[in-house]
C-alpha cells in the first residue's frame, strides 16, 4: 500500500511549474534529520503534495516517488539522501495553510504542528481531505 507525504519547496528556488516541466526532478536539500529520515521512508510508488512555501503557503500539486531514495551522490555524507519524484497534477485549486489551519480536521497534521519541517508524512484522511480541497 501506498504511503502519502507533503514536501515543500519555495517557489522561486523550485516550483510545481518547474516540475511539471522537468516531468521528473531529484528532491535534494534536505538537511533536517527528521525530514530525512522521512524521505528514506518514503517507496516508489508513493504520492506527494508539493506544497509551496514563501507568500502562497498552499498545496499546489500532486507527485509520485519514481524511485528508492539514494545518498546524495553531491553530498559527502552517506545520511544525505535524495529521492525522484515526477509530476502527476496540479489540484483545481491550491489549498492554502490558511483554510488547513481553521479547519478542525487538521489538528493533529504535521503541516500545522510542525510547520518549518520540509519533508512529512500525510495520512490518508488528511490526503482525502486536501485532494477535496483542491477539487480533485
Amino acid at each position: 500500500m501506498a504511503s502519502y507525504w507533503l514536501l515543500k519547496t519555495e517557489p522561486g528556488a523550485y516550483s510545481y511549474d518547474d516540475l511539471e516541466r522537468d516531468k521528473k526532478t531529484v528532491w535534494d536539500g534536505v538537511m533536517n534529520p527528521v525530514a530525512l529520515k522521512n524521505i528514506r521512508s518514503m517507496r516508489k510508488g508513493d504520492r506527494v503534495f508539493i506544497y509551496h512555501t514563501g507568500a502562497q503557503k498552499a498545496v499546489v500539486g500532486i507527485a509520485e516517488v519514481s524511485g528508492s531514495p539514494y545518498p546524495d551522490p553531491k553530498a559527502n555524507d552517506p545520511k544525505i539522501m535524495v529521492v525522484e519524484i515526477r509530476s502527476i497534477k496540479r489540484l483545481r485549486s491550491p489549498v492554502s495553510l490558511s483554510s488547513i489551519k481553521s479547519s478542525r480536521s487538521f489538528a493533529g497534521f504535521e503541516l500545522v504542528r510542525l510547520p518549518r519541517l520540509s519533508v512529512m508524512p500525510v495520512s490518508t484522511p488528511h490526503w482525502n481531505l486536501i485532494l477535496a480541497m483542491g477539487g480533485k
